[in-house]
């Protein structure tokens, strides 16, 4: 699996977590496993349990500690990424199949719904009153943020509250999450709980509009996945927002029409693309990306002046600056 050099002052214990996660998911149960492991398998940036255990390292809390939070954590993120699949219709993620293409919704569901009950099943062990919580509170509204996005396939009527709105539920809480629970693990100050889980907002709601640029401007090879799925898919973010706001009259409307437009040949979907790309739209939405990965070093400056707070920094510009 691709790991970010960013993450170097923790390989050893995300290694750790990375086989305390297959040994986790491992039932009896053939076709569920194989799923489980095909998920696994697939990688990706592990970035909420890497969050967890980066804001833990600040106050040296013990990894055995953080290990259960930062595991469940990305139990609840893999489970979301199941079911979007199935939500999504989508084949591949990442470059892999998805565990949709091989197997089918069915297993699909109830393979995110395992790994969500194997997170509950973790954070029941964890001895902290705040954390099951803040979890569950933010299980319901990622939910939330998902039921807004279905709502709202397809209306070019969409503006920035509202996107924001889903992208907050969409991403930012549970990347918000993973750095404050680590502080509060570690038994932080409350101030700085508050300060990582402020980081962690700004830094996910960047994320999260680079994911929109992404899906507009990436290579396929990079990115894992066909370009302009949100597109196909009557998700209307940032750019083509700001593409909207930019653009006037015939070339307005033409866009209009497009977005709207349920089911697209993929000459529509190119065209719509290339009218979000030439409107200016794309540098627009980075100007958002500066704006919050300026907030997210300000709170850093609320913690210990230490090695974590370096890589947290150059974590948010990574962020900005990855192509995938």
């Amino acid at each position: 699996m691709k790991r970010l050099w960013l993450f170097n002052q923790i390989t050893s214990e995300l290694n750790r977590l990375e086989k305390e996660l297959e040994r986790l998911v491992y039932t009896d149960y053939p076709i569920l496993q194989e799923s489980s492991v095909h998920l696994l398998a697939a990688g990706g940036k592990r970035l909420r349990p890497a969050f967890t255990l980066l804001a833990g390292k600040f106050y040296n809390c013990p990894f055995e500690r953080l290990l259960p939070v930062a595991m469940a954590l990305e139990l609840i993120h893999m489970a979301t990424l199941v079911h979007d699949d199935v939500v999504d219709d989508s084949l591949t993620r990442r470059g892999r199949s998805t565990v949709k293409a091989e197997w089918g919704n069915i297993i699909s569901v109830t393979t995110g719904d395992y790994l969500f009950a194997k997170s509950l099943e973790l954070i029941a062990s964890i001895n902290h009153p705040e954390v099951s919580r803040i979890l569950a509170e933010v299980s319901i509204e990622m939910c939330q943020g998902e039921i807004q996005q279905i709502k709202a396939s397809f209306d070019v009527r969409q503006n920035l509250k509202q996107y924001y709105y889903r992208i907050k539920r969409k991403t930012a809480l549970l990347i918000s999450a993973s750095c404050r629970l680590g502080g509060l693990v570690a038994e932080a100050p409350k101030r700085q709980v508050w300060a990582l889980g402020a980081y962690g907002h700004s830094l996910g709601m960047a994320f999260q509009i680079i994911d929109d640029i992404l899906d507009l401007t990436a290579k396929q090879s990079e990115l894992g996945k066909p370009i302009g799925g949100d597109m196909r898919q009557g998700i209307m973010t940032l750019p083509m927002i700001e593409a909207l706001n930019l653009l006037q009259g015939a070339k307005r409307e033409r866009l209009e029409y497009l977005l709207g437009k349920q089911v697209k040949s993929e000459a529509e979907v190119e065209e719509g693309i290339c009218m979000v790309k030439e409107s200016g739209a794309v540098e627009a939405s980075m100007g958002w990306v500066d704006a919050y990965i300026g907030k997210a070093k300000m709170h850093l400056q609320e913690l210990p002046e230490v090695a974590t707070r370096k890589a947290l920094a150059e974590l948010a510009d990574f962020i900005k600056e990855r192509t995938y």
